[in-house]
C-alpha cells in the first residue's frame, strides 16, 4: 500500500517557512545549573510559582490532539496533551530518543513488527480527575480520521489495517477493529506492513486519549480535556490568546519527563518577530519570564546579541533534522543524465549559499542528504568534493563527457518569499557559483503558492528548483522515504515531494526492509548506507542545514531544545 504524501505534504508546506524562519535552537540556552541536568538562562535552582509568558508569531489554531502534531504549536501541545511515547527530556541529542510516557514503556512488537502492544501506567487521570484507560486512547486516535477533524499526522490512515477507509467514529461508531483493547490498561495496533518506527509514531498527538462523553467535535479545540501538566482556561481569538493552569490531578509519579514549575502559561501569538525579539532582548517586567516557541534570530539581530555578552548567555544555539538542497527533475532534459547533475554537484559553492542564508552562524554546508545527527542514520560522505567554493575543472570536465564542451545553460525555479530558502537570494548564489564552471543559469521566480504548486506537481515540475526537506521525527524513514520512495510519487496533484521521481525496486524494497527493524541503532547504519547510495545518484544537491538561534527571557530558567524539533521545551521552564 503506498503512503500518503500529499497529506504528508500539507503540514509540512505549511510549516516549511516556519522550521526555516522561526524553528527553534537544539540545544540548552545560556549556562548550565550545577542543580539541573538542564540549561539554565538565569542561574540558581528552579523553584515553582509565577507565570511564564510565551510570545509568539504563529496563533495556536486547531487546538486538538486530532489536528495537531507533537511538535506542533512549539510544544504548548505537549502541556496538555500526553501520549503513548514522547520525546527524551535531555536537551540536544538526548531528546531525539523516545521514551515512555502515558505507557509502560515504548511499545512491543511482534516478530515482524506488524503489531504493537502498549500497557498504560497505574494512575493516569484526565483533568477532572476521571482515569485514562486504553479505550480513551482508541477513542482519541480514531476521531483523527474524521474529515471535520483534518490537518494531523496522516501515517495512521496509511500504517493500520483498514486505515484507509476509515471515516472516523462519528460516521462509523463501531471503529477501527485494527485498535484493540482487551482491557483498560491494553491497546494493540495491527498493521498493514511493518514498521519499526512505530514507537516514534506514537509520540504525535494523535495517541492523546480523549473521553468520548466530553468530546465536543470540532468545539473541543476550545477546552480539550488535558491528561498533561496544564489545562487550558482560556482560549481567545483561534489561538491567538491562550491561558493555561495547573492540572491538579497530574501527578509526576506518571510522567517524570515534564515539570509544572509555572503556576500560569500565557501564550500571545500574532505578533512580529522583530517585536518578539526585542521584548525577549529588553526583558522588562512580564517580558523577562518570556520565551518564543517559534521565533527565531535573523542576522542583523544576532550581530547585534553576538556583541552583548548579557544577551549571548541567553542565546540556545543547535539544529533540528533539515536540509536545503538543489532538486533535479531527471526527467526533463538535460537532468536525465547523470553527468549534468554530477557536474553541477562539483560547480556548487557553498559559500555563496551559505553566506546568502545568513552566514557560518545560520547554515552549515551539507554533503549528505541526511541531517548530520546519529538519530537520523548520518553517515558523513561527500561524493562530488567541491569545496568551499565549488570545482569548476571537474564540473567542466563531466560536461564535456555529457556532451556540452562549450558549457550548459538551465533555468532555477525559485519561491520570490525572501525566506532564506528558497528565495531570490539563495538561487542568486547558486546562479553567480555555477557560472564559474561555464554553466549559465536563468532564474525563474515565482510567487510562493505557484512555486509550491509547480515544483510539487509531478507532471509539470520544472527540472532544476531550490527545496527542503524536514522530517517528522527523527529517523531516516521520514527523511528518505518520502524523497526517494517511487510508491511515493504522487502523480495527481501537488502533494509530490520525490522530485527526482525516482522510482528503483532495490530503493523500495530497502525502504520496506529498514523499516522492518524495531533496532532504532540498526535501523540507523542502514539509513546512512542508503543515503550514500542514493546519493552516488546525484539526484539532488545537498546545500546546507540550518543553525538557529533563539532568545529567552533573563529570568527564564531550565531551558531546554532538544534536536527532535528543535523547539523549546516548555514543560520544563521555571521563571523563579
Amino acid at each position: 500500500m503506498r503512503r500518503q504524501p500529499s497529506l504528508i505534504s500539507r503540514r509540512l508546506a505549511a510549516a516549511a517557512v516556519g522550521l526555516v524562519v522561526v524553528a527553534g535552537a537544539a540545544a540548552c540556552a545560556g549556562p548550565k545549573d550545577n542543580s539541573s541536568k538542564d540549561g539554565d538562562g538565569a542561574g540558581g535552582k528552579p523553584q515553582k510559582g509565577g507565570t511564564l509568558s510565551v510570545l509568539n508569531t504563529t496563533p495556536l489554531t486547531d487546538f486538538d490532539p486530532a489536528r495537531q502534531y507533537t511538535s506542533g504549536g512549539g510544544n504548548i501541545p505537549t502541556l496538555v496533551f500526553r501520549t503513548l511515547t514522547t520525546r527524551g527530556p535531555g536537551s540536544g541529542p538526548a531528546g531525539n530518543k523516545v521514551v515512555p510516557d502515558l505507557a509502560t514503556d515504548t511499545g512491543r512488537p511482534n516478530a515482524d513488527a506488524t503489531e504493537w502492544t502498549y500497557t498504560l501506567k497505574d494512575g493516569l487521570k484526565f483533568e477532572d480527575g476521571t482515569p485514562i484507560t486504553s479505550a480513551d486512547v482508541k477513542y482519541g486516535i480514531e476521531r483523527s480520521f474524521a474529515a471535520e477533524l483534518s490537518g494531523g499526522a496522516p501515517y495512521l490512515r496509511d500504517w493500520l489495517v483498514g486505515g484507509a477507509d476509515y471515516q472516523g467514529p462519528y460516521k462509523d461508531p463501531k471503529g477501527l477493529a485494527s485498535i484493540v483493547t482487551p482491557d483498560p490498561k491494553t491497546i494493540v495496533f495491527k498493521l498493514s506492513k511493518p514498521e519499526g518506527d512505530f514507537p516514534l509514531l506514537a509520540t504525535q498527538t494523535q495517541f492523546t486519549p480523549v473521553p468520548k462523553g466530553k468530546d465536543t467535535g470540532a468545539k473541543y479545540e476550545t477546552h480539550p480535556i488535558s491528561s498533561g501538566p496544564y489545562k487550558v482556561v482560556k482560549n481567545e481569538g483561534d489561538g491567538e490568546h491562550m491561558v493555561l493552569t495547573r492540572n491538579t490531578n497530574w501527578s509526576q509519579k506518571t510522567d517524570p519527563r515534564r515539570q509544572q514549575y509555572p503556576d500560569t502559561i500565557d501564550v500571545k501569538s500574532g505578533l512580529d518577530p522583530s517585536v518578539i525579539n526585542q521584548r525577549l532582548s529588553t526583558s522588562t517586567g512580564a517580558d523577562a519570564s518570556a520565551v518564543t516557541t517559534d521565533t527565531n534570530l535573523g542576522p542583523a539581530e544576532l550581530a547585534q546579541v553576538s556583541g552583548d555578552s548579557a544577551l549571548s548567555k541567553r542565546v540556545g544555539t543547535g539544529h533540528f533534522g533539515y536540509t536545503n538542497y538543489l532538486a533535479f527533475n531527471t526527467k526533463v532534459k538535460p537532468f536525465d543524465n547523470v553527468k549534468v547533475r554530477q557536474a553541477i554537484s562539483y560547480a556548487i559553492n557553498r559559500t555563496s549559499v551559505i553566506n546568502a542564508a545568513g552566514g557560518s552562524a545560520l547554515a552549515e554546508p551539507a554533503t549528505t542528504f541526511l541531517p548530520d545527527q546519529e538519530a537520523y542514520g548520518y553517515a558523513p560522505y561527500d561524493l562530488f568534493p567541491a569545496g568551499k567554493s565549488g570545482n569548476p575543472a571537474k564540473a567542466k570536465e563531466l560536461l564535456k563527457q555529457a556532451g556540452y564542451p562549450n558549457g550548459l545553460t538551465v533555468t532555477l525555479t525559485h519561491s520570490t518569499l525572501e525566506d532564506r530558502e528558497n528565495s531570490p537570494t539563495i538561487a542568486t548564489a547558486v546562479q553567480e557559483g555555477l557560472k564559474q564552471s561555464g554553466i549559465t543559469v536563468k532564474l525563474d521566480g515565482l510567487e510562493n503558492n505557484a512555486y509550491k504548486d509547480k515544483t510539487r506537481t509531478a507532471a509539470k515540475a520544472p527540472g532544476f528548483f531550490l527545496a527542503h526537506w524536514g522530517g517528522d521525527w527523527p529517523s531516516g524513514g521520514p527523511f528518505l522515504a518520502p524523497i526517494f520512495d517511487g510508491r511515493q510519487i504522487v502523480k495527481d496533484g501537488a502533494g509530490n515531494f520525490n522530485h527526482a521521481q525516482l522510482d528503483d525496486p532495490a530503493v523500495n524494497k530497502e525502504i520496506d526492509d529498514i523499516n522492518k527493524l524495531t533496532d532504532p541503532a540498526a535501523a540507523a547504519k542502514r539509513w546512512g548506507a542508503l543515503d550514500k547510495k542514493l546519493g552516488g545518484e546525484a539526484l539532488d544537491v545537498p546545500l546546507f542545514h540550518p543553525v538557529y538561534k533563539r532568545l529567552v527571557g533573563k529570568n527564564v530558567k531550565n531551558v531546554v531544545i532538544s534536536d527532535w524539533t528543535g523547539v523549546l521545551d516548555v514543560s520544563r521552564v521555571a521563571v523563579k
